[in-house]
């Protein structure tokens, strides 16, 4: 069915208490993100009878309106409404009346939203290239492969430059001379300065010692980076008279962040980065059974909060600098356990409205791995089937912890991304495999169990 957007977008800004109650928006993959000035001049139940709205979330300092994967359709007709009213508006920021805690999150999601689906096109296309070699129908070291690989691993190896673009537009610098501190660390000359030694190795500016790091691929440095520069951008913008500010705010901004990225904040990140990934995958090693279960299964619980956006730099960063991740397979047997369970309501219940329901999940989940308008439309307002994705989800993930399973690539759960899970160890597929099927029968059967035949969409 063709929505109409316009309408959409002014019925929701009229329900949340209109422009002068919106202080930042921004959107993810599936939801509207907005910061109230008030959260009592929102009509909550108003916001959810608006066609086409899924369900509505306040977590993490923001009031989430879930969409599904046409959200930037909608976006596009609401920006406008906002900003042509005169109020004055960024990016979504921090309340001050969040918790750290809320406003780290919130920062991560706003940043990394926009360039997720880059990243999961480009792993599945590096997923292709690897099984095309791995067949012969591509050879390695050729032209063709070259090509193909270096457009797979681009997005990649230039994070820094896409994360500081990101950042600088969340935390309000600008979005262009944050991408350029990103840029600066990548230069060949920078990079050729550590010669065979890698990092750690020194060098000097006017006399400090310079601890040199490979920052492509990385994650923390440029998120850092642009997060101190937006207070000297700040600060700048406000002393810089407008009649200078075309040349004296950008040359002050780069002669100062980025040596200052180089020789401080730039290590600094790569430590932190390092220090998280090897933590992560540690207590993965240590007990990957139990990772397994506790992220198979309470996937569906973070992504309902909002907050699942906070482990996504971990995998993002175990892909670029190890070229594989552990837990990125766990969110799959989330997803076929949605899967799983949307096929089992779809099987017992007699109501065509849920038995319609249930089947557009499983195949929009197959397809495009959004889970939120299932999870939100089904799951969550039927808490045993909600248990039994839980289960599924663990029972899975139980399963690839065990057997070490690995993605090659951070993207999301459906049957469209299992190249994904192409390694050099060919059994890794046929595990991934077996995961994901015992995730939808473990989750489905349940389903099955606990649904009643007279239950009906809510």
């Amino acid at each position: 069915m063709k929505r109409d957007w316009n309408a959409m977008a002014q019925g929701i800004l009229d329900a949340v208490g209109g422009p002068e109650n919106i202080s930042g928006m921004t959107h993810c993959a599936t939801r509207l993100r907005l910061n109230l000035k008030d959260d009592a001049a929102c009509d909550d139940a108003a916001v959810k009878e608006v066609e086409g709205v899924v369900n509505t979330l306040n977590k993490a300092g923001q009031y989430q309106v879930l969409i599904g994967t046409e959200v930037p359709k909608l976006y596009e007709k609401f920006e406008p409404l906002v900003k042509g009213s005169g109020v004055e508006i960024s990016a979504a920021t921090k309340d001050e009346g969040e918790s750290i805690v809320s406003q780290i999150f919130s920062a991560i999601s706003g940043i990394f939203a926009p360039l997720l689906p880059a990243m999961a096109g480009f792993g599945i296309l590096r997923g292709f290239v690897i099984l095309a070699a791995q067949l012969g129908i591509i050879a390695e070291g050729t032209g063709t492969y070259t090509i193909l690989y270096t457009l797979a691993m681009s997005v990649f190896y230039f994070l820094p430059v896409l994360l500081g673009f990101s950042a600088g537009k969340r935390f309000g610098a600008s979005p262009y001379l944050s991408a350029l501190l990103g840029a600066c660390l990548l230069y060949p000359d920078f990079i050729a300065l550590m010669g065979d030694a890698g990092n750690g190795a020194m060098t000097d500016f006017f006399g400090i010692p310079v601890v040199l790091m490979s920052y492509n691929s990385t994650v923390i440095p440029a998120i850092l980076s642009v997060w101190v520069y937006s207070f000297l951008y700040k600060w700048l913008d406000e002393h810089v008279s407008e009649m200078l500010k075309l040349v004296v705010l950008p040359a002050i901004s780069l002669i100062v962040m980025v040596p200052l990225t180089m020789l401080v904040i730039g290590p600094l990140g790569v430590y932190a980065g390092e220090g998280i990934a090897f933590v992560v995958n540690w207590l993965i090693e240590r007990s990957s059974l139990l990772a397994g279960v506790l992220v198979g299964g309470g996937w569906s619980v973070l992504v309902s909060m909002g907050i699942h956006w906070a482990v996504n730099p971990i995998m993002i960063n175990n892909i670029a600098q190890n070229g594989f991740d552990y837990i990125c397979p766990f969110t799959f047997a989330c997803n076929f356990a949605v899967i799983g369970c949307a096929f089992g309501v779809f099987l017992k219940a007699r109501d065509q409205k849920l038995k319609s329901f249930a089947m557009t999940g499983v195949v929009s989940i197959a397809l495009s791995a959004i889970i939120e308008p299932t999870l939100f439309g089904m799951l969550v307002k039927n808490k045993k089937v909600w248990l039994a994705q839980i289960i599924g989800g663990a029972v899975g993930g139980a399963f690839l912890g065990i057997m070490k399973v690995v993605t090659t690539a951070f993207t999301f759960g459906s049957v469209t991304t299992f190249p994904a899970f192409v390694s050099s160890d060919p059994m890794n597929f046929a595990w991934a495999m077996a995961g994901m099927l015992i995730s939808a029968v473990v989750a489905g059967v349940l389903a099955f169990i606990f649904t009643g035949k007279e239950d009906q969409l809510a």
